[in-house]
């Protein structure tokens, strides 16, 4: 079987979403039952992973509480438990056992604002109320003695959203946040977690068993073929289909959608930033609100297709299963909850089907197959420049030229965008991704990836619609 999750930091995340799925789908309170859950996340017979059992399963208890929805106080998806965070070292520039005491003090004629001091044993050291973290006296240092040592959460967010608090945990700043999940992947405690809505999920579920009337529809991101390598996707979709959902639909049905769309909205205005990636599009509003009229209009590939099957089936109940974080930000939008109801991740979705002791590898496959190529590329990086391109050839667009750049992370948008607010980027659309490498490296997927593996680039390759429009006439009359 191939290895599911690439740390224990996921590892343990994926058994409390287990356990309390197990709960829920006895119709338990989860906290009534904290000791059987903490039990079977925190083994007797394990070694603790901080100083004793009992500040584990503390623990355990917060990441309950962020299973079954997080604080409600809170804007953020991500959302950090202080008592996880306290291993970390001082963060900022620090003087390290490298400092020979020397005579010239440098450091200390750097500092502008007098934060560095010479102790009895000729060692500087830094004030950290005084400090700015300029890093003047880290390059005045000949030893390079100083060094800038930053929490792997605060290097993962490119963002600026992450600062420390008072009490030494970690901070996230709401309004800077883009919801990316960067710090949730990158945490080696496991101290920034995103809030699930896995309780509410199975909760749907349930009323649907009892009134079917109200089905639930699963509408996945193409992305699902570069995770569960262990079984064939035609079986994980089986799996899905066991839960308890009526229909799966593809979201890469939704990217032909946005294809055709943003291609004729980008030969009107002349110029579009995309508007698939609900971090990318945050981090437009947050950080060059100057830009936000460039956005798309259009909607996402996964709210594209909820809302043509909403309207068709306004009683349907829709869930949004994929590698994104964000989406779970993304369907809170009033624009966007009208037609999404939840969004729950890879990881979270392994934890639903060992919840229910789905064992995918045994199960019959289901054909899947309601999405062209081009649809099935928004997957990755530059997928959805090539499915622009191919829909305005489709359309015999020969008036427009498409100078196109395709964002891989969130830096290279940074760049991007820096350049189109001071009027010097010379290309006309910006496909944002925040992932790098695209949807098959979101930090909600079991397991990352910059490349998409064999699997995902042989679903795409297997696509029958090699055409964008005659795919979205094809389906709209099964669908």
């Amino acid at each position: 079987m191939n290895k599911l999750f690439e740390n224990r930091v996921q590892e343990i995340k994926y058994r409390v979403l287990r356990e309390v799925a197990i709960q829920t789908w006895k119709g338990n309170d989860v906290f009534a039952e904290f000791n059987e859950v903490a039990s079977k996340v925190i083994l007797d017979n394990e070694p603790p992973d901080r100083c004793c059992i009992y500040k584990d399963r503390a623990i355990v208890a917060e990441r309950m509480r962020l299973a079954i929805g997080g604080s409600k106080s809170k804007k953020s998806v991500v959302q950090v438990i202080p008592i996880a965070c306290d291993e970390c070292p001082e963060a900022g520039y620090v003087v390290t056992d490298l400092c020979r005491g020397c005579l010239a003090h440098n450091c200390i004629a750097s500092c502008k604002l007098g934060a560095i001091t010479i102790d009895n044993n000729h060692h500087a050291h830094i004030d950290k109320s005084k400090c700015v973290d300029c890093g003047r006296c880290a390059s005045a240092c000949q030893y390079s003695a100083i060094h800038n040592f930053a929490r792997p959460c605060e290097k993962a967010c490119k963002v600026g959203a992450i600062s420390m608090a008072p009490g030494g945990e970690a901070s996230i700043d709401e309004e800077k946040c883009i919801s990316c999940g960067a710090c949730v992947y990158h945490c080696p405690f496991g101290a920034t977690v995103d809030v699930s809505s896995i309780v509410d999920v199975i909760k749907l579920i349930k009323e649907s068993e009892k009134d079917p009337s109200k089905p639930v529809i699963a509408i996945v991101a193409p992305s699902i073929a570069s995770q569960f390598l262990y079984a064939n996707l035609g079986q994980v979709i089986t799996g899905i289909r066991n839960l308890g959902f009526k229909r799966v639909l593809e979201v890469a049905l939704g990217a032909d959608m946005v294809a055709h769309k943003e291609s004729q909205e980008l030969v009107e205005k002349g110029f579009l930033t995309s508007s698939c990636c609900p971090a990318f599009v945050k981090y437009i509003e947050t950080a060059f609100p100057t830009m936000v009229d460039k956005i798309s209009h259009n909607l996402s590939p996964m709210a594209e297709l909820a809302r043509f099957v909403k309207e068709s089936n306004p009683e349907y109940k829709i869930v949004f299963i994929g590698p994104c974080i964000a989406k779970k930000a993304e369907v809170r939008k009033p624009e966007i909850a009208q037609y999404v109801d939840y969004a729950i991740t890879f990881e979270e979705l392994q934890a639903l089907f060992d919840s229910k002791n789905i064992v995918l590898s045994e199960l019959e496959e289901t054909e899947w197959n309601q999405a062209s190529y081009y649809g099935r590329i928004f997957a990755r990086a530059g997928g959805l420049t090539e499915a622009v391109k191919q829909a305005l050839k489709e359309q015999g667009v020969t008036d427009f030229e498409l100078n196109p750049i395709a964002c891989d992370g969130i830096e290279q948008c940074k760049t991007a965008l820096m350049r189109a607010s001071k009027g010097v980027l010379p290309n006309n659309f910006i496909e944002g991704m925040a992932c790098v490498g695209g949807c098959v490296g979101g930090s909600g997927n079991m397991i990352k990836y910059v490349e998409a593996p064999k699997q995902m680039k042989q679903r795409i390759e297997t696509a029958t619609e090699t055409e964008i429009l005659s795919n979205i006439k094809k389906q709209i009359n099964i669908i």
